[in-house]
């Protein structure tokens, strides 16, 4: 029975699944954040988690670092490299929005919208277990994917070949 479980838990398709679905959520949430970058920057800024001074280099890098994440966890490129890039971040907006909450600030998450969008996605305990979720998933591809599905495949198997 345990066997069982572990080839489930291992499966090429289940980890297919997470690693497209993690890298289509830092795909989407990297969005908004490359087109306005100022208002981005005004949200980092309301965390009062960095100094301003690295505010507005933190908001131009970011967006795009999420996005590369997301566009190599999609493809299977690199896939482990990205989840564990995809971690970090995870684990750098787990420690904002505790620090968040600690100060009780009312503001939106800034993930996915700017903070014209308070009402929809704003900080709280969900917001921590949805960032927990994707941490999971992220350890999880970072730990088990073995470059079964995606373009690694096709680049290791090229090396082999030659």
């Amino acid at each position: 029975m345990r066997q069982y479980w572990k080839r489930i838990v291992a499966s090429k398709w289940l980890l297919l699944g997470a690693r497209v679905y993690l890298g289509l959520v830092f795909v989407i949430a990297s969005w908004h954040k490359i087109m306005v970058p100022e208002i981005f920057a005004l949200d980092v800024a309301t965390y009062q988690f960095l100094p301003l001074w690295a505010t507005n280099g933190f908001a131009l890098v970011l967006p795009w670092v999420e996005l590369l994440a997301g566009v190599m966890l999609i493809l299977g490129l690199r896939a482990r490299a990205a989840a564990l890039l995809a971690l970090c971040m995870m684990l750098s907006f787990i420690l904002a929005l505790l620090w968040a909450l600690h100060l009780g600030l009312d503001m939106a998450c800034g993930c996915f919208a700017s903070q014209a969008a308070t009402t929809e996605d704003p900080i709280s305990w969900h917001t921590m277990v949805r960032d927990l979720v994707w941490f999971a998933l992220a350890l999880y591809v970072l730990t088990l994917d073995q470059a079964r599905l995606g373009l690694d495949r096709i680049f290791l198997s090229r090396k082999v070949s030659l």
